[in-house]
Order: C-alpha cells, then sequence, then structure tokens
C-alpha cells in the first residue's frame, strides 16, 4: 500500500516572526497568557511595543502563530517518519522524545495555551485544527501498516489518535505543574504507548 502524501503544510511566518515567536516563548510560558502584556512581549523580543505590533496585533494573534509554527516542525517530524524503513518503530521513538526534559519544557506554554482555549474561541480553534492536523498524520502512519483504506483507518484508529495526543499534552502539562514524572508513572505511560502501537500493527487488513 503506497503512503498517501502529507497534507500541504501551514505556510511558514517570515523569519523575522519566527525569531519573535522563539524570543517570547518563555515570558509568555512564565506570565501566563493573562500575565504576560504585549509591553512584556515586545520587551522580550527586544523590540518597541509600535513594531511588535506590526507582527502581532494581539495576544491571539502569537498563540495562533505558535500553533502553526509548532505543527509545520511536527509535520517535518511525520514527513521523516513516513520514509522510514519502519514508520511505526520511528513513530514511537518521536513520541518518547516529546517526553524528554528538553521537550517538556514547553509545558508551561501549553497549559497557558490550553486555559486560554477555553476562554478564546478563536485559539481553541486554533488548537482544535492542530490536533485534528496530528491525528490526521498519524492515521496515515496506521493505514499504511494495516494496509487499509485511509477512510477506514481514519475511523478504526480515531480513538487511539486522540488517546496517543491527549497523552503527550497531558505529560507536557502536569510536568510543567508537578516537576517531571516519577519511573512508576513515566513506565504506566510507556506501557499504553506501546499497548495502543503493538494493537494497530498487528490489526493488519486480511487479503
Amino acid at each position: 500500500m503506497t503512503m498517501p502524501p502529507l497534507p500541504h503544510p501551514i505556510p511558514a511566518a517570515e523569519e523575522r516572526s519566527h525569531e519573535i515567536l522563539a524570543s517570547i516563548r518563555q515570558a509568555f510560558a512564565e506570565k501566563g497568557f493573562d500575565g504576560a502584556s504585549m509591553q512584556d512581549l515586545a520587551r522580550a523580543a527586544g523590540m518597541s511595543v509600535g513594531n511588535f505590533y506590526r507582527y502581532f496585533p494581539s495576544k491571539a494573534a502569537i498563540v495562533q502563530a505558535m500553533c502553526g509554527y509548532d505543527l509545520a516542525e511536527i509535520q517535518g517530524e511525520f514527513a521523516e517518519i513516513q520514509t522510514s524503513d519502519k514508520p511505526m518503530l520511528c513513530l514511537r521513538e518521536r513520541i518518547l522524545n516529546h517526553f524528554s526534559e528538553e521537550s517538556m519544557k514547553d509545558g508551561q506554554l501549553w497549559a497557558e495555551i490550553t486555559a486560554a482555549a477555553i476562554r478564546k474561541p478563536e485559539i481553541g480553534e486554533a488548537a482544535r485544527q492542530m490536533e485534528e492536523t496530528i491525528v490526521s498524520l498519524l492515521t496515515q502512519i496506521f493505514a499504511h501498516t494495516t494496509r487499509r483504506p485511509i477512510e477506514e483507518a481514519r475511523v478504526r484508529y480515531e480513538g487511539q489518535c486522540q488517546m496517543l495526543v491527549m497523552l503527550v499534552k497531558a505529560m507536557a502539562t502536569r510536568t510543567a505543574q508537578c516537576g517531571p514524572a516519577s519511573p512508576a508513572l513515566a513506565a504506566q505511560v510507556v506501557a499504553v504507548i506501546d499497548g495502543i502501537l503493538a494493537h494497530i500493527s498487528n490489526d493488519k487488513a486480511e487479503g
């Protein structure tokens, strides 16, 4: 079965916008969506407030851009997974890499975005689209592995895809609130991930 192409990635923001996003992530995470003023964020980016507004007219626009920027990186990861000789093994490694100490540094940021998504519809929509795209990318991997049509795989593995996304988000948020997971919790999370991936790997279509 030929693996279908990835969906077109979200158009990349200008290089300067990416630099600004990288420079303000920590300030945004530390002060929170409501606590971080545009002046705070402009200062973190080393810019005047007026110039900062030229790139991002609101905090909601910043969050939407962060979602798009991070999703573009995720799509790049999936492109590498799809070309791997062992896509499911590669997928497992990439998922577990998101639980590394370095990756978990963004936990506080995503905790803030998740909280803001409840109150701000435009942020909620950006977060929802990001999750739906990741679920779609996972579905493509699972369809290829099980030799099933995309639509069949979408229905069959929707819950597993959503569970994998939820685990990554929940672990990042928990780390921000409580610190790194204990070995016992980490082992349980890995066991759940391995169970999901093993079930799908063994669920190949007949014929």
